[in-house]
């Protein structure tokens, strides 16, 4: 696939990495030469300095025989002009735009066909408070992805010992829950992918991936670590975007499946002026307090203490990173923070910090199931960009397709590629079945699927393609 990437910051150099190695013909226009430079060496892809926003810059990069344009400047109206004139001028099929303005989204008739021209928008925003709203709904988990219209969940949970499955091998499980089918899909021991079979046994600290029917993800869950009590007291640092929309969310219970209410919020802002814009904008349910969320004796003053989730969503890395980890000295419960870098995700991660959210791979999920080829109707980045889940529906006939009519054991899968569950039906009707050996395909099933490694992604791609002949 031949991919124009407009935008050489974290994100898309996110994005660029993802993709090259996938063997995709992959172009980087950014205004910055020294960083598209950088990511030459970095990659085996095209870079091209100039303003995307100029049809002549567009045309170099190869957009007049271009598949796919993915707009991730940190400009929305770079974006979204782009993808304009990549659609009236060289008819590119697929054009994403990463829009960071809260107001467009109130108006899809701007940034769609009879607007700017974008097939798809990606809200980097909303995306990082969706991942954010179910780590307050399940806060024992690490991950929490929905598939199939929410009747299947795919969680990631840390083994803690005393967990009734810990040191016992997976077999096990049906043992301790008989009438729930559930399935281990990946266990990552010291950040390694482990063979995973019924012999497989589960240690403490290992990163447990499962698949489960969304209604009885909390009694897997309970089989590994022990169940946290709910959350009910918040205090975020930060009252930017992010904090704005956790906040509002939390309060209202929009875009929460099963918001009970009843949660006591606290946002520490250290720019005054935004602390009014938050008052006038949240209801006198949430404290907006100015100060600085490292000053050790605001913290205490404000409970920290007896906080159930503490979220660091500043701009500032470091700020993030010291402010969660003061604030999990001092007694918080569980901590997040969001960091941009990869490499200090990486080395918080698991640590004193619960969890590092990296929003660039937050963005990146969305892109992906655009990206993918074959019907993909959900792509997740997982592990920091390591792994991959996806939903593809599988299409064709027995004569046609390599899945279709298939026993799940007679799929030549790649190893370290897993399919983890199949979704039968859609809406209310659809049934959510665990994949066993001689579990059958049929045409339509949606098939979740667990990859290890991304670099897996082109034969399992190529896996679900349907011979010319069917149609």
């Amino acid at each position: 696939m031949k991919i124009i990437i407009l935008g050489a910051g974290r994100v898309g150099t996110s994005v660029a990495e993802s993709l090259v190695s996938e063997a995709n013909d992959i172009t980087v226009i950014d205004t910055d030469g020294p960083r598209v430079a950088e990511l030459q060496e970095r990659f085996d892809l095209r870079g091209l300095v100039g303003n995307a926003t100029l049809p002549s810059i567009l045309k170099e990069a190869g957009a007049d025989d271009c598949d796919m344009l993915i707009a991730v400047t940190s400009t929305d109206e770079t974006n979204l002009v782009t993808c304009k004139i990549a659609a009236d001028l060289f008819n590119v099929p697929t054009r994403i735009a990463r829009v960071r303005n809260t107001e467009l989204q109130e108006h899809p008739e701007l940034t769609g066909e009879q607007g700017f021209r974008a097939t798809h928008i990606i809200w980097p925003e909303q995306s990082v408070t969706d991942y954010l709203l179910r780590l307050v709904e399940f806060p024992e988990a690490l991950q929490v992805l929905e598939f199939a219209g929410g009747a299947a969940s795919l969680i990631a949970v840390r083994a803690f010992a005393g967990g009734p499955l810990v040191s016992h091998p997976i077999q096990d499980l049906r043992k301790h829950i008989p009438n729930i089918d559930t399935r281990i899909v990946a266990i990552f021991r010291n950040d390694r992918s482990i063979q995973c079979d019924g012999t497989t046994m589960v240690q403490p600290g290992d990163e447990v991936f499962f698949l489960a029917a969304s209604e009885h993800i909390r009694s897997v869950m309970s089989e590994l670590r022990r169940m946290d009590k709910p959350v009910r007291r918040v205090l975020l640092a930060g009252g930017g975007n992010i904090g704005l929309r956790l906040a509002r969310a939390l309060d209202t219970g929009e875009g929460i499946d099963n918001w009970a209410g009843g949660y006591n919020i606290k946002i520490i802002e250290f720019n005054k002026r935004r602390c009014e814009l938050l008052a006038s904008q949240l209801s006198s349910r949430v404290l907006v307090l100015h100060g600085d969320a490292t000053d050790e004796d605001l913290l205490s003053d404000e409970g920290v203490e007896e906080c159930d989730l503490f979220c660091a969503l500043t701009n500032d890395d470091e700020n993030n990173i010291m402010s969660a980890l003061l604030a999990k000295r001092m007694g918080a419960r569980r901590t997040i923070a969001l960091i941009n870098r990869k490499s200090y995700g990486e080395l918080m991660q698991g640590g004193q910090i619960d969890i590092a959210i990296s929003p660039s791979h937050a963005t990146l999920s969305n892109l992906l199931k655009h990206v993918r080829r074959g019907d993909v109707v959900a792509a997740h980045s997982l592990r920091r960009g390591a792994a991959e889940a996806l939903e593809i529906i599988a299409h064709g006939d027995p004569r046609h397709s390599r899945v279709v009519g298939r026993r799940i054991e007679e799929i030549e899968l790649p190893r370290g590629a897993t399919i983890g569950a199949v979704v039968r039906g859609q809406g209310e009707t659809a049934q959510v079945m665990m994949a066993h050996h001689d579990t059958k395909i049929e045409a339509g099933d949606h098939l979740i699927l667990f990859v290890a490694n991304k670099r897996l992604i082109p034969r399992v791609e190529k896996l679900f393609q349907v011979g010319v002949g069917f149609f």
